[in-house]
């Protein structure tokens, strides 16, 4: 027997999935690595490798990836009730995110079975880690404007152009690509996803230093970077196709343990106040109807996902109706964040070490929170999707 096959042989069933998730992550997750408690450093890129590998030996990463790729075979149901315990519990975010929730679920639509068979392993056991190329400085939300070229020669495919936005681009091996044959005027048509190999010659990846200090971001410029034939996911036409069903995919299922996140956070900031008579009083007096409103949000989202779950395995699509907990999720957190900020920055001065921890958590996610209602599609696409596509209006912005 394989390693990959002994690895999943003894995950848990679909019945059992939420249960074992539960127990291993009390069981298993480091202090160093608890969101919740006071850290000194911030965990390296080899840490938190090594962390989601060993989250995806105990059958809680990978859970809907068939099994000869490495995954679990679990089906949707399992991948929710897995959802809502990597949520509640205060571990840091994936730093393969990419590569597990948007470039893994593309080559198991549109791959072959050798890009299949060599990507998706290595993406589970975080041997890669990806990155998505897809925005441009003037292609954003609109993404059938971008102008990254792919020209096709005897040696494979040649691309020049430049992405912006790029998450986590300097720790990636791996670019999922998205670049046009045609002119800009072809809009959908024309447009090629790839796997590119970041150390190809011509990669070049810059880090962009956010307001944080913080250099997650990059722009990524390829100049005449030679992509093998053997690297092109799906056909030369079918990339608006896979690009879309990426993003119904990141707006929708993929990320569904952010309502659960969401409520943990809540959690922490009341919970922490109720420690000290001065903060009890803030969230017991000034905050509670404003709090209140925070945990209706957080229902609801948790609604928003589970119906999506149920339809999907009732057959359907995602489709357009992905926008719907995007949006939600992205503004209501925002929302909270700001909240959030309000109330710690009332803090005493001498407050415990309970209360820092809790005030660094929530400044920090305050400022990631700024660029929620802009990724996989700003609020303001989410609206016209929902006009245009939902409530069939012919809306124009």
């Amino acid at each position: 027997m394989t390693q990959t096959a002994a690895v999943a042989s003894e995950r848990p069933s679909p019945e059992t999935a939420g249960d074992n998730a539960r127990a291993w992550l009390d069981a298993n997750l480091p202090q160093t690595l608890r969101e919740d408690i006071l850290q000194e450093r911030e965990p390296s890129i080899a840490e938190l490798s090594e962390w989601e590998s060993k989250l995806h030996k105990a059958g809680i990463i990978g859970a809907t990836w068939p099994k000869q790729y490495g995954g679990g075979d679990l089906g949707l149901r399992a991948h929710l009730d897995i959802s809502r315990e990597i949520g509640r519990t205060p571990m840091p975010e994936s730093v393969n995110s990419i590569g597990k929730e948007l470039a893994g679920p593309i080559i198991l639509a549109v791959g072959n079975e050798r890009q299949k068979a060599e990507y998706l392993p290595a993406i589970l056991e975080m041997r890669n880690i990806w990155c998505q190329g897809f925005s441009e400085p003037n292609a954003g939300s609109d993404l059938a404007g971008l102008r990254t070229r792919a020209e096709k020669t005897g040696d494979g495919w040649v691309i020049n152009g430049q992405k912006i936005w790029t998450s986590g681009a300097s720790k990636s091996s791996h670019c999922l690509l998205l670049a046009r044959t045609g002119s800009v005027e072809d809009r959908h048509r024309g447009l090629v996803l790839f796997a590119v190999d970041t150390s190809l010659p011509g990669v070049d990846i810059r880090e962009i230093k956010s307001i944080d200090g913080a250099r997650h971001f990059c722009e990524v410029f390829f100049n005449d970077v030679v992509v093998p034939e053997a690297d092109m996911l799906g056909s030369p036409d079918q990339g608006w196709a896979a690009a879309t069903r990426v993003l119904s995919i990141e707006r929708a299922t993929n990320r569904m343990h952010r309502a659960w996140r969401f409520e943990n956070q809540l959690q922490h900031l009341v919970s922490a106040c109720a420690e000290n008579p001065a903060t009890r009083r803030l969230v017991e007096h000034d905050y509670a109807r404003p709090l209140a409103e925070v945990a209706v949000n957080i229902e609801l989202l948790k609604g928003h996902v589970e119906t999506l779950v149920g339809s999907l395995i009732d057959g359907n699509e995602i489709g357009p109706r992905g926008s719907l907990p995007k949006m939600f999720w992205s503004e209501a957190h925002q929302d909270f964040s700001k909240l959030a900020l309000e109330i710690v920055s009332r803090f005493p001065p001498d407050m415990s070490d309970p209360l820092r921890a809790v005030k660094r958590r929530m400044e920090d996610i305050y400022i990631k929170a700024r660029a929620e209602t802009i990724y996989a599609g700003t609020t303001e696409i989410q609206l016209g999707i929902i006009a245009k596509r939902i409530l069939k209006l012919n809306w124009e912005r």
